[in-house]
């Protein structure tokens, strides 16, 4: 697998990581588009987005995520999405460890993420734990969880 890290300067690489939380959180999920996209992906240059590409020839983009700065040298990891096919093979594990190792690099202390519920215990490997209650996201349920940089 490939990564690659950016932001909302790179236009090309943004419109291939939307297309991919399209096809999950949108097609999949039923997320409204107008909750998908929004000002992170818009005009936060601040933001950190990374794509992971498959290995071999074409090397298509399977999967991404991102980060912004929260107060308090935090940052808030989410839109983590992997195509469906692509499940399974790691991608997902690569995406949050990469935007981890980047946000520690640039002197961030602590990440925090509203993990959908069904995907606690792949955050929970990663050292995150519960900070707070559960809560309603675009009609799925939700979990706040942190851990350290």
């Amino acid at each position: 697998m490939k990564l690659e890290l950016f932001d909302i300067r790179d236009a090309e690489r943004l419109e291939e990581a939307l297309a991919i939380r399209l096809r999950v959180f949108v097609g999949e999920q039923g997320v409204p588009l107008e909750l998908e996209i929004d000002e992170h992906d818009r005009g936060d240059p601040e933001t950190v987005h990374v794509l992971v590409r498959e290995d071999g020839e074409a090397q298509r983009a399977i999967g991404t995520g991102r980060f912004y700065p929260l107060p308090e040298r935090r940052v808030q990891i989410g839109r983590m999405a992997v195509l469906p096919e692509a499940r399974g093979g790691g991608a997902g594990a690569a995406i949050l460890a990469a935007l981890m190792t980047e946000a520690r690099g640039r002197g961030f202390r602590e990440a925090h993420l509203d993990a959908q519920t069904h995907a606690t215990a792949f955050y929970r490997k990663f050292g995150f734990s519960d900070d707070g209650g559960q809560h309603w996201d675009a009609g799925i349920l939700h979990q706040s969880m942190s851990r350290p940089l």
